[in-house]
């Protein structure tokens, strides 16, 4: 579970509102004893602990395992104690984190809507030390507004990338956006590779510059070969003539996209299979013939 958790905070962070929806979905509809292990793994990361916190914001179960964590940080905490309902509200109050004198902390907790009066009189103390609270807004507080669409995550993808165990890989890069499959489509494990190279989304900008990287792998390279979109692109298919992994008989069928300029390349060129140089004499040849 710490794993499929892991892989729905990717997809939830990522550009594509519709996976970032679902993902933040699927993470809110997991019972919450599967989750509870997972936040009291002591190698849980601060923010993974922080994307389950907006997520699970209501459940009090969950929240009171976020919130005794000794990874959390300030920052959620200050959000939670901001953004959270009442049970949960009383969950703060009454874990190790807070402290009367933490003003910040108590400013939060008054600042909520969802406080219930006892709490905010607990809080307050005498009316002559009341601390001054933001404005209450009217309703209770949906949760969406919790998320930070701007925050910076303090991990890069490829930093993530390394922590991901094979099937994650492959979820991610089946799915993930164009830096995500950027990263995937140099793995050197061909079941992740792949996997990047099958995503809907891919482009056939990403696809030459692919087929233009001589280090690429060969089943990729076999891949772009059969893809009969792919090679309608002229671009594309005289790359892979060009790239010394495409299987010769595919190379010399996609010849017929190079102009005379490129056949004269070819021949002079040390680094073509030498099956190719003589076809592209060949078709010099009886080019040259017909005019």
């Amino acid at each position: 579970m710490r794993d499929f958790a892991l892989l729905l905070f990717l997809l939830g962070h990522g550009r594509d509102a519709e996976v970032k929806s679902a993902a933040r979905q699927t993470l809110a509809e997991i019972p919450a004893n599967e989750l509870i292990p997972v936040v009291e793994d002591p190698g849980v990361h601060p923010q993974l602990l922080d994307f389950l916190a907006k997520v699970r914001l209501g459940d009090g179960a969950l929240m009171a395992r976020v919130l005794s964590s000794p990874v959390l940080e300030r920052g959620t905490l200050l959000r939670v104690a901001a953004a959270a309902p009442a049970q949960v509200l009383s969950l703060v109050v009454g874990s190790g984190r807070f402290d009367k004198g933490d003003r910040e902390l108590t400013e939060a907790l008054l600042g909520n809507a969802q406080a219930a009066p006892d709490l905010k009189a607990q809080l307050q103390g005498p009316p002559e030390e009341a601390p001054p609270g933001p404005e209450a807004s009217d309703g209770e507080e949906s949760g969406e507004e919790f998320f930070d669409e701007g925050e910076e995550l303090n991990l890069s993808k490829y930093q993530l990338s390394l922590e991901m165990e094979v099937a994650e890989k492959i979820k991610v890069a089946m799915t993930g956006d164009k830096e995500w499959r950027s990263i995937f489509l140099k793995d050197t494990n061909k079941l992740v590779c792949t996997a990047a190279l099958k995503n809907p989304r891919i482009t056939e900008g990403e696809v030459l510059t692919l087929v233009k990287n001589k280090s690429s792998q060969e089943e990729l390279i076999r891949l772009i070969a059969l893809n009969r979109e792919w090679v309608k692109n002229r671009e594309i298919k005289k790359a892979l003539v060009m790239h010394p992994r495409t299987p010769p008989p595919k190379a010399l069928r996609f010849m017929d996209a190079l102009t005379d300029r490129d056949l004269k390349n070819m021949v002079r060129s040390r680094s073509v299979a030498q099956v190719l140089v003589n076809n592209a004499r060949r078709l010099l040849t009886a080019k040259e013939s017909r005019r």
